[in-house]
């Protein structure tokens, strides 16, 4: 298998994890009696930040135009990758470094408070592996996208295989050549005429 199919499947698969993780749940909040309707409250990874979900869109694309890019377009998608791959990690970490923070605006939205008053309402944080799964798709992004930019260069160009060769003649064959008759009659010969 090549590089390139092994770099095109990676950058999927990653991209695939990461918008899959946005829609599952990051973190609950059990919730203090009274604060809400409900006893505890499920925070998505799309609704703790938004951009999760295109930026994960944005990776998955990139594979796709990798598919068909000529060597300086390559170039432009491995910085490309990298940066998706940055993104959606930094997403992660600010959720891993602070549950609770980030998911105070679905809190404000459920309970009407904000800021320090929140900190009562909240009995307790938990965390899913969700965004730990999404980190490792960051990294693993990032990670691909220097690949790409050091072995994307060595990549044959979409279509290659399909283009006629300059240097070969063409074969012959019974068929008339229309482009030769035309010579032919301006140099006053007759092409139907066998030589």
């Amino acid at each position: 298998m090549n590089s390139k199919l092994l770099l095109l499947a990676g950058i999927a698969l990653a991209g695939g994890v990461a918008l899959y993780s946005a829609t599952q749940v990051w973190v609950s909040l059990s919730l203090a009696e009274g604060a809400a309707a409900f006893s505890q409250l499920e925070v998505t990874g799309q609704q703790v930040n938004q951009s999760l979900s295109p930026v994960a869109i944005a990776a998955l694309a990139s594979a796709l135009a990798l598919t068909i890019a000529g060597k300086a377009f390559r170039r432009v998608l491995g910085v490309l990758v990298l940066l998706l791959g940055a993104g959606i990690g930094a997403i992660a970490i600010t959720v891993l470094g602070d549950p609770a923070a980030a998911a105070a605006g679905q809190l404000t939205e459920a309970t009407g408070l904000a800021g320090s008053a929140q900190a009562e309402l909240v009995t307790s944080v938990a965390l899913s592996p969700m965004a730990v799964l999404t980190l490792v798709a960051g990294a693993m992004l990032v990670l691909l996208g220097v690949l790409v930019l050091l072995l994307g260069g060595r990549w044959k160009a979409a279509g290659r295989k399909y283009e006629a060769d300059s240097g070969s003649a063409r074969p012959a064959t019974d068929e008339p050549d229309r482009i030769s008759d035309w010579e032919a009659l301006n140099a006053g010969d007759d092409p139907t005429q066998s030589p």
